[in-house]
């Protein structure tokens, strides 16, 4: 099968990329950065389009790898802090890349159905436990809000158009070549050689997190299953809730050494206080979660210190 990946630099593509690749699909992608010959054949990619997602480089991409029967849509703004401080650009990445994606699929493939990789920061706060795919969606952040204008799109192009799109809400995603976010950060001090960690917010904060290679292989088992109806939304989370205090420890723990955490209770604009998924649909594909979070976080220590030898 010829599959493409938008924003296949990244790092959900990259892992992405390898599981389809090693599946035996023609991997294609669009998006920002450069790629060296040697990394593309490595990571999977056939052909990689440096580049921004419009109509121009859409074409130019067919031409060189033909018309995909799957796309996953994965470009797009990936950071709460950067969508409040530069929100329209926030919404460039996000809203305008899917507009034009669709648009384009909509004259040139219409047979070809979309994979879009959301957030569960649509949902935003007040929500006490598991969420289920069709409770309220209140997001907190232009980030949220651009995700959710994101799947309306898709929403409005599956009714008017037929085109197929599954919506995949993503939570709390970390793993190898992950470099930012709180596993990336913790890891950063300890190696500056900071022992007496302060850490923003309470510890008590719930976030479903999974690790990137189980996140790649429930998105190539969504493009296994076939669609029942134009357009659907699925959370893509497992259904267990760690605070970030345990992350915390559990990152300090595999560290190593005399490590103190603590808090200061400061919460940063645009986080709700728990973000978990209930796990109905990925049993429904079916899908099991392999990496659960002490495994994960201890892989990820240990390759952040691998890249620093």
């Amino acid at each position: 099968m010829i599959i493409w990946v938008t924003g296949a630099n990244g790092f959900i593509g990259r892992h992405l990329v390898r599981v389809l690749a090693d599946r035996g699909n023609r991997v294609h992608g669009i998006g920002h950065g450069a790629i060296g010959e040697a990394e593309r054949h490595r990571i999977g990619l056939e052909h990689w389009l440096n580049g921004e997602i419009d109509a121009a480089n859409l074409n130019a991409l067919a031409e060189r790898a033909g018309l995909p029967s799957t796309i996953f849509h994965l470009a797009g703004g990936s950071s709460v802090g950067l969508s409040i401080a530069q929100p329209f650009e926030d919404f460039s990445r996000t809203v305008t890349s899917t507009a034009r994606l669709l648009e384009w699929l909509r004259g040139a493939a219409r047979d070809c159905r979309v994979i879009v990789a959301s957030s569960a920061a649509v949902y935003g706060a007040g929500h006490a436990g598991a969420i289920a795919v069709d409770a309220a969606t209140l997001p907190m952040s232009p980030y949220g809000q651009h995700k959710l204008i994101m799947e309306q799109l898709c929403r409005s192009y599956a009714v008017t158009f037929g085109l197929q799109s599954t919506v995949a809400r993503l939570f709390s995603i970390y793993g190898p070549n992950l470099r930012k976010q709180l596993p990336w950060d913790i890891c950063s001090r300890l190696q500056a050689g900071d022992r007496r960690l302060v850490l923003g917010g309470t510890g008590a904060e719930v976030r479903d997190w999974t690790d990137v290679r189980d996140v790649a292989r429930l998105l190539t088992a969504i493009d296994g299953k076939p669609q029942s109806e134009a357009f659907q939304v699925i959370n893509a989370g497992s259904g267990l809730g760690t605070t970030v205090a345990r992350v915390a420890a559990r990152i300090a723990e595999c560290w190593g050494g005399t490590i103190s955490v603590q808090f200061s209770g400061i919460v940063r604009a645009g986080d709700p206080t728990s973000l978990l998924s209930d796990d109905a649909m990925p049993r429904t594909l079916p899908f099991d979660w392999k990496i659960q979070v002490e495994q994960g976080l201890a892989d990820y220590v240990s390759w952040f210190k691998d890249q620093i030898r």
